[in-house]
């Protein structure tokens, strides 16, 4: 190293730890993108299986609209339509990440700090993805006119399901750029911070041969002059 100590380049030195200490800053901001785009993708996977739980009961409701139906039928239809709206509010409740719920409506904005430096994040809120929120757990299928009324209502859900996992996956892709632009800014600044901290090893190496040089030349002068008086001693 150039600089090992404050004596060595008092403001190179200060300049390097100013360096270090936004390199470190850029990397866990690096590591805290990949933890954002993790919570994303738990999101949206759940949202997933809830889009489609909801294109299966608006299969059902489309069937329910069919007056070849009995009274049976129908409530065979409205047993499993209920079962999906258990299981989208047990989605709902139940999807965590780091024990953080996030579609039961608290997830709101939540700050992910994607830079080194002071107020450099991003807001992510993620809405409320319960049966009764999407307006999907009153839904009826008791006769043909009701039915018809929960495709609409059905299709309105999935219309806010689809919005929602939309804005997440243009989240995940500004933090996957965000994560590029980190890493090339630590690359470059680590780059930078070694010009000012490390050795010139160029300028080292030449210092290193021109002595090496003068050395064996030196060592070759001093052969010389041993030899010189060996050989008046020979001929004597």
């Amino acid at each position: 190293l150039r600089i090992n100590r404050a004596g060595d380049d008092a403001a190179g030195l200060a300049i390097s730890e100013k360096m270090r200490g936004q390199i470190r800053g850029l990397d866990q901001a690096s590591r805290n993108s990949q933890d954002s785009i993790s919570l994303i993708q738990t999101a949206e996977g759940a949202l997933t299986e809830t889009h489609s739980i909801l294109q299966r009961m608006r299969e059902l409701a489309v069937q329910g609209a069919n007056d070849t139906n009995v009274t049976a039928d129908r409530a065979a239809i409205k047993t499993e339509i209920t079962e999906l709206n258990n299981e989208i509010n047990r989605i709902s409740q139940q999807t965590e990440f780091n024990t953080q719920k996030l579609l039961s409506g608290g997830f709101k904005d939540k700050n992910f700090q994607i830079g080194a430096n002071k107020a450099q994040t991003i807001k992510l809120t993620i809405g409320d993805m319960s049966a009764k929120t999407l307006g999907v757990s009153g839904v009826s299928v008791s006769d043909a006119s009701k039915a018809t009324d929960s495709i609409a209502t059905i299709d309105k859900a999935l219309g806010t399901v689809s919005t929602e996992r939309a804005k997440l996956g243009a989240n995940q892709n500004r933090l996957e750029h965000t994560i590029n632009n980190l890493n090339t800014s630590s690359e470059n600044l680590q780059a930078a911070e070694s010009r000012v901290r490390d050795v010139d090893m160029a300028k080292e190496m030449m210092a290193f041969s021109k002595n090496n040089i003068l050395n064996q030349a030196a060592q070759a002068m001093l052969a010389q002059a041993n030899q010189a008086p060996q050989g008046v001693l020979q001929l004597l």
